[in-house]
């Protein structure tokens, strides 16, 4: 596996093109397989998430082509239940393949999902739903086993947690059963919103996406669709760090100002000045960052836990000290270890990360441990003097489609070897 090389202290200036959102092509790779006919799906982002969600695809018996950031999903012969253990471990989206593979075979049959280890996340919420749908749940040899002989049926359900991958599945579950299903404390996330459009685009019934209450009434088949994705949130913000490190001028396109609020707002309180133009934001820092006295992650539309990480890397170069709590996932601090390497002040204690800015990091050889600490290392190389070298740049790969090139085109002397 090749590791990526930094050379820190080079100020980031120019435009970066950001790719198609993760978080919401997942999903809507997944919804495919209840589409009776193909799937064409534009800016798609060429990481290794999607490459995984073609392979379940394929094993279920769908034909896929992928060529310049345009994903072709041919699901009109799918005839599997089953995804492969194998795949189910490589990522932790794949549990989204339990809605549309139960609502379109009638059965599935799925084992617990991999992805980055960020502590428990168990997919109890997923259970419930099926459940409450119509589904008989068995368990057995480390397997799930999903059956519902006659079709799944409308339900009213609430989720006892806003979470994002439940309230995508069970949208998806519901699209081709029978009657009406009402979902309350629906997650808000864009990307909720965007597989409702491309399944709405396909002939499903969906209204409410982005609030806390869903209806889905069921329709009897959805039709051929192409959709385009939206930009990716996540990666536009990591950008933002890697531009407030550097004292940089970057132009971020192809952007939706409006799903960045809280991003933004918390880089200009650490004094980043920020403009707009149509469908791309300017960020500019000439000074070192000002700490922040407490950022808190949050579902959407608080700070996305996802962006924490590299918004800790800025932080550790601040003026002052700076509180970050994570409220979503448990482990979401392993990669501080790594950071720590650097010459990061970062202390740990449950959920809350206790920041003292330093005015210099060093470069070091470091881990990935998951997608987005990996990210965080890259932003902490940026500012850092000396080289810094970070391995396992698979995780990276997950999400970031060419972190190297966006960020060698806007002057980071960052190459992978």
């Amino acid at each position: 596996m090749p590791s990526i090389y930094v050379e820190g202290k080079k100020r980031l200036t120019g435009k970066i093109k950001v790719q198609g959102s993760k978080n919401a092509v997942l999903p809507i790779i997944a919804a495919s397989v209840l589409i009776d006919g193909k799937s064409v799906i534009t800016n798609c982002p060429k990481i290794n998430d999607v490459e995984t969600s073609i392979k379940i695809l394929e094993q279920l018996g769908a034909v896929c082509s992928f060529e310049d950031n345009c994903l072709i999903i041919d699901s009109t012969n799918i005839n599997k239940s089953a995804v492969r253990e194998d795949l189910m471990r490589e990522m932790r989206s794949s549990s989204l393949f339990l809605g549309s593979v139960l609502g379109r075979m009638n059965e599935a049959v799925i084992s617990s999902p991999g992805g980055c280890d960020l502590g428990p996340r168990p997919i109890d919420i997923h259970i419930r739903s099926m459940r409450s749908l119509g589904a008989d749940i068995s368990e057995r040899n480390g397997y799930i086993f999903f059956s519902a002989k006659n079709g799944l049926k409308g339900t009213y359900t609430v989720l006892p947690f806003p979470s994002v991958g439940a309230t995508e599945n069970t949208i998806v579950a519901s699209v081709l059963a029978r009657g009406k299903t009402v979902i309350e404390n629906c997650a808000k996330e864009p990307e909720i919103v965007e597989l409702a459009d491309f399944l709405n685009k396909a002939g499903a019934r969906i209204t409410g996406a982005g609030s806390d209450r869903i209806v889905i009434e069921g329709v009897k088949k959805l039709r051929s669709v192409t959709f385009a994705v939206g930009f990716d949130r996540i990666v536009a913000a990591t950008y933002i760090s890697a531009a407030a490190v550097t004292g940089g001028d970057v132009l971020l396109c192809d952007v939706d100002t409006s799903k960045m609020r809280s991003v933004i707002s918390v880089f200009e309180e650490a004094g980043c000045n920020f403009s707009y133009e149509e469908n791309a934001i300017r960020v500019r820092c000439r000074d070192r960052l000002n700490s922040l006295s407490t950022v808190k992650s949050h579902v959407y539309p608080g700070f996305p836990t996802d962006a924490g990480p590299t918004l800790i890397s800025a932080l550790s170069v601040a003026k002052g000290t700076s509180i970050f709590i994570e409220s979503i996932f448990e482990n979401r601090y392993d990669f501080a270890c790594e950071l720590r390497r650097m010459g990061a002040d970062v202390k740990i204690d449950g959920r809350t990360a206790v920041i003292l800015g330093r005015e210099n990091l060093y470069g070091a050889r470091c881990v990935a441990t998951d997608l987005r600490g990996g990210a965080a290392l890259v932003v902490a190389g940026l500012s850092a003097c000396g080289t810094t070298i970070i391995d396992r740049t698979d995780h990276i790969k997950r999400g970031y489609q060419d972190i190297v090139g966006d960020l060698a085109a806007v002057s980071a002397d960052i190459k992978e070897i």
